[in-house]
């Protein structure tokens, strides 16, 4: 599972009974594009001796706030797509591909650090290596990264988690015997091509790792409690953060004084009270043996923040108990994701939670990375924030009201719609939720070159399931018409879905919602499965 801070959009894709035609002679799918690697280190030159970097405390100092790069490197289903297409799997849940220009547009609105959650076990072999490559596409990420001058956590992500299919690092003792092995093997590959960047890179065990029964909040609480469940769980996960302390130390240069950050069990934060088992991930957590001081400490933490006072109240709580647990281990503690499992929280909430908890954390001494909004889907691609009160929120609650943000928004842009299908029948969101036929009576929209015909049609779905209406269209501006007689009160979801084989791009100028009265609300389109959107500035 993975904890998102308000709605967001896993793209599944839901393949359309459609008839089949054949494929258009002259289009021609998209050609993957291939990073070049760096050099690879001189191993033979390791600096002598081990270099001086600074500890885990100023580290967290000194990275300032901290945003996640979710949904981008770290998904585990793109559709039928071979592991070493790293665009596909990049944008597969509805991202646009990362750029330096977002790193640097993060820098600009005052954030000092960036996550990039990495998934790898869909990126490997029979034998465990790693795709070159996903490998190059990660250090060209990172690099986007590092030369912006700002600091860098990336980890091992959804090869742990609660899907039993791809998450297979689990916390059991039997599992990690099993897994001991590729695990430690990933991460001597991932350290050795990094193992010559300077402090700012700092590398993660792994994300949010959970018992055979997936049990999230505390150990064996999929079975009630269990003692001997989730004293094992709690072992593993010790086990593995010792482990990956190993491994990285023994491959030298700048990996021997590195900072590391290790995550408790599902890298639970002990927030709540609803039951005595909450902090058992805390109390169980232990620092692992290692030289130097270079070890820092990572949980994670969504409240409810719909009532302030007991946001308030479960926050400050929550603090001193990493304190009381964490902080006496030997190192400092960073918040790697937070957000809040409130449905649709008001503006003013969400405003007044993410600056409360920024300012808090940050004079307690404790690190915090916002889970991957603010700047989400493709608005990435401008790039701009989608979130920019949150954002501004977020920075200001950590260097303070003088601060002067800069905070681009998608109104600066006079703006264009690419759209790239790689598969028949994929499906573009052509508004942003469901609509309600007893105000809005259809949608129009405008390409900038004519689809050739039959190349797409409209594709809107009932208010049940079962219900969906298909309306072609010609030119380069269409209009069609919602019918209830077919889909009923409502259009939960209105597309336009490819029919051919083989990919193709368009650009799409605009989508509109045609109200009743004939006035129009413009729409911002999305990815729902099987394509790629980017945002371009019209000419």
């Amino acid at each position: 599972m993975h904890k998102i801070i308000a709605i967001i959009s896993i793209f599944l894709g839901v393949l359309a009974c459609t008839p089949e035609e054949e494929p258009l002679e002259e289009e021609k799918k998209p050609d993957t594009e291939t990073p070049s690697p760096k050099p690879e280190p001189d191993y033979e030159q390791d600096p002598e001796p081990a270099p001086v970097f600074e500890t885990s405390y100023e580290a967290v100092a000194n990275m300032g706030v901290g945003w996640n790069l979710g949904n981008t490197l770290e998904p585990v289903w793109a559709g039928d797509t071979d592991g070493r297409d790293w665009r596909r799997w990049e944008t597969g849940w509805g991202q646009a591909v990362t750029t330096p220009a977002l790193i640097e547009m993060m820098r600009e609105a005052g954030f000092g650090a960036i996550r990039v959650p990495v998934s790898w076990g869909v990126h490997m072999d029979e034998d465990g290596k790693v795709y070159d490559e996903w490998m190059n596409r990660v250090q060209e990420v990172v690099d986007y990264v590092i030369d912006a001058g700002l600091y860098c956590i990336i980890n091992v992500h959804h090869d742990t988690g609660a899907d039993e299919e791809l998450a297979w690092l689990v916390a059991s003792p039997e599992a990690y015997a099993k897994n001991k092995a590729i695990y430690e093997g990933l991460w001597k590959q991932i350290a050795e091509r990094f193992r010559n960047y300077d402090h700012r890179l700092l590398f993660e065990s792994f994300n949010e790792m959970l018992d055979e029964g997936r049990s999230w909040c505390y150990a064996s609480l999929s079975v009630g409690y269990d003692e001997t469940v989730a004293n094992g769980a709690y072992d593993a996960i010790n086990a593995y953060n010792q482990s990956f302390v190993n491994v990285v130390r023994a491959t030298g240069g700048n990996n021997a004084a590195r900072n590391l950050v290790v995550n408790t069990y599902g890298a639970c934060s002990g927030s709540g009270n609803w039951n005595p088992h909450l902090q058992d991930p805390l109390k169980n957590m232990k620092k692992p043996s290692d030289p130097g001081d270079h070890i820092i400490f990572q949980v994670h933490n969504y409240p409810l923040i719909d009532d302030l006072a007991a946001m308030e109240r479960e926050v400050s709580q929550m603090l001193d108990d990493l304190e009381t647990y964490l902080e006496p281990l030997g190192g400092p503690v960073i918040v790697g994701e937070w957000g809040t499992f409130s449905d649709n929280p008001t503006l003013e909430n969400f405003c007044y939670y993410a600056r409360y908890f920024v300012s808090e954390c940050k004079r307690r001494g404790i690190g915090t990375f916002h889970w991957m909004l603010l700047s989400d889907g493709i608005y990435r691609s401008i790039p701009c924030f989608n979130e920019p009160e949150i954002t501004e929120a977020i920075v200001k609650g950590y260097h303070g009201d003088g601060f002067a943000p800069v905070i681009p928004v998608i109104g600066d842009y006079d703006l264009d719609y690419k759209v790239t299908y790689y598969d028949i029948w994929s499906e573009l969101n052509m508004t942003e939720g469901a609509v309600d036929l007893g105000q809005y009576k259809g949608i129009r929209f405008e390409f900038e070159e004519a689809p050739a015909k039959g190349l797409f049609h409209i594709k809107i779905y009932g208010d049940e399931e079962g219900r969906e209406q298909y309306t072609g269209f010609e030119g380069t501006s269409a209009y069609v018409a919602f019918d209830p007689k077919i889909i009923g009160s409502q259009a939960r979801r209105t597309t336009l879905q490819y029919l051919k084989e083989g990919g193709t791009t368009i650009t799409l100028k605009r989508t509109a919602l045609v109200r009743n009265d004939g006035t129009e609300e413009e729409c911002m389109p999305s990815v729902f499965w099987g394509c790629e959107i980017e945002l371009v500035v019209a000419d």
